[in-house]
């Protein structure tokens, strides 16, 4: 039995420690040995391509740690994952089954080690040639392999390893031309190239293999996206997407490619091209039971020095992280040596309550119904009209009506809704930049306006405002506005334009911090209702704690050029503000009707 199979095997029928996905990876090729070759299917697993590649890496030396300058030699679940990434091909043609490789796996096994073996594979050594025949063997005239890290440090790691790889391997330097700035072939040219966030020229070139190193650490799926443009120049362009777990993980590209990963595992999402192998402790492990660890280090596995180290260090790592009980340093050794993704890792507002919130978003039918004819405090959020900007409006409920939700039957106190606005004219960039589909949002559900031109006119909101009050009779109270870019709006929209109170909120803790935390407080405790808009759920799960004096928070960005867009969080907060303010019993002498507003 090939090796291959081999592993795989064992892993069904847990003679190897490994986590859920693992195994399902491993089922998964079993499944394609039953039907590979038929009409339905049809591609096979080749073992002179797989065998390919693992003799390659004897070719290849250490150039680091226990093992330096001796030859490669692959551990059995390398050779599972390279494989099956280029052992299944094509029955007919030879080109490669697998376009795309996600391998997510626990710091410390090899990761960049494997990678820049991939790399000069992919330099010297990669061909394609129907299955068995490798006398007819064909290789792509200047290969490009391309590596894609979150900024030039990252991309020098696997590009140097690369480097020094070849510089020691005699079998790797007699094919390439290394030189301290470039790597190219001797005969066939081609070039090895990194790229990154620092990168001058970001053309997605002509690659024939793509390595995208550490995944994780990308705040944006830019690179990926680039180096993919170039995607179907070659006749068997491959990428490697390897990471650990990381943090933020409700936003990160990592995260959500992960999420579609495990669904391929599970058979969701049918996609014969992606190959997935993801290796953690599984949901119901108990991370301080050291026999679950394997399963995200496989290195474990080993009986050598270089495991035997790494295990040490994996041990005097998680002694320090719970023995401090440093919240910081348990989330990061849950990251790096267990492989879990951790959300909240940035003081994330609603981390906890995206769920809950979630269950308590009602029909919009049914949610206008419940609303309608009723007063309504208005908050904007118009800082940046290049951008989204935002209007929120926050009823309040008589806490006795019943309304039907996810949750059960819920009494609201308040219901709450907000809407977008982003011009026509950059929403093509936002959607790249911000990862979010607002034409989509625009078309299906109304959840924002795409308005007309590079920058949205007040009279866009202004029209909105009046639509609502027309069409659902809702009676605005206040306007609530954060003065900042705002200052037009409330003198058009006032007493002395078209008539509305119009009110400044202050964008301090002082003024925030009690409607924050109340939002978030209604939320846990089922008093909130809202109509489902997704724009408005990306928002409160982008949204950062910040921390003032005593136990004063308000909303922020991570930073204050971030993508992670918040605005109609931050317009609800503001509407929040007023209403509460309003149901406290007394009454300052100096009140509104004297023209001196207390806030």
């Amino acid at each position: 039995m090939h090796i291959v199979t081999q592993y795989a095997t064992d892993v069904v029928y847990g003679d190897i420690v490994a986590c859920k996905w693992e195994k399902l990876s491993c089922k998964r090729h079993l499944k394609d040995l039953e039907r590979q070759g038929t009409e339905g299917f049809p591609f096979v697993f080749d073992e002179s391509r797989a065998d390919r590649i693992f003799a390659w890496f004897r070719v290849c030396r250490h150039v680091r740690g226990p093992f330096s300058g001796q030859p490669m030699e692959l551990d059995n679940w390398q050779k599972f994952d390279l494989g099956s990434v280029f052992g299944w091909v094509h029955k007919d043609t030879g080109k490669r089954k697998y376009k795309t490789a996600y391998i997510r796996i626990g710091r410390g096994n090899a990761k960049s080690t494997e990678m820049s073996g991939v790399t000069n594979y992919g330099m010297c050594a990669d061909a394609l040639y129907p299955p068995g025949r490798p006398d007819l063997a064909k290789y792509e005239a200047s290969p490009e392999i391309i590596i894609g890290a979150v900024d030039r440090e990252q991309a020098n790691i696997v590009w140097g390893d690369a480097r020094e790889m070849g510089l020691a391997s005699p079998g790797i330097l007699n094919r390439l031309k290394i030189q301290k700035a470039a790597i190219t072939h001797k005969t066939r040219g081609g070039k090895i190239r990194k790229l990154s966030k620092d990168s001058k020229n970001k053309d997605g070139g002509s690659p024939c293999m793509i390595v995208i190193d550490e995944y994780h650490a990308h705040p944006t799926s830019l690179i990926k996206d680039v180096t993919a443009s170039g995607k179907g120049k070659r006749s068997q362009c491959l990428e490697f997407i390897i990471t650990t777990a990381g943090e933020d993980a409700e936003n990160s590209p990592c995260f959500k490619e992960d999420n579609i990963c495990k669904k391929i595992l599970e058979g969701e999402i049918p996609n014969e091209s992606y190959f997935v192998m993801i290796r953690e402790i599984d949901d119901e492990d108990d991370p301080h039971d050291q026999t679950c660890w394997p399963k995200a280090n496989p290195m474990f596995q080993n009986k050598n020095d270089y495991a035997d180290e790494l295990l040490a260090t994996v041990k005097d790592e998680y002694d320090l992280a719970f023995g401090s009980g440093d919240p910081s340093k348990i989330r990061q050794w849950m990251i790096k040596r267990v492989n879990r993704f951790q959300a909240g890792a940035v003081n994330k507002y609603f981390s906890g309550c995206m769920d809950k919130w979630k269950d308590l978003a009602i029909p919009r039918k049914e949610f206008l119904d419940l609303v309608r004819g009723r007063e309504c405090y208005n908050g904007e959020d118009l800082a940046k009209c290049i951008d989204l900007t935002a209007s929120g409006f926050v009823f309040k409920l008589d806490g006795l009506t019943p309304v039907k939700t996810a949750r059960g039957i819920v009494y609201p106190l308040y219901a709450v809704c907000a809407h977008g606005f982003i011009p026509k004219d950059t929403v093509t960039k936002h959607e790249h930049t911000d990862r979010v589909p607002y034409q989509y949002w625009a078309d299906n559900g109304g959840w924002c306006t795409i308005t007309p031109g590079a920058v949205t006119d007040d009279r866009e909101i202004k029209s909105y405002i009046h639509d609502m009050e027309f069409d659902q009779g809702w009676k605005m109270k206040e306007l609530c506005c954060d003065p900042y870019g705002a200052r037009q709006f409330m003198n058009e929209m006032g007493p002395d334009g078209e008539g509305y109170q119009t009110i400044e909120i202050r964008q301090g803790f002082t003024s925030l911090s009690e409607p924050t935390k109340k939002l978030r407080d209604f939320t846990l405790s089922g008093e909130i209702v809202h109509d489902g808009s997704p724009l408005l759920a990306w928002c409160l799960n982008n949204a950062i704690e910040l921390k003032g004096e005593g136990e004063l928070i308000k909303l922020s960005k991570k930073h204050k050029d971030d993508s992670q867009r918040i605005d109609l969080a931050a317009a609800i907060i503001n509407a929040l503000f007023r209403a509460l303010l309003s149901e406290e019993k007394p009454k300052c002498p100096y009140s509104e009707e004297r023209g001196i507003l207390m806030l």
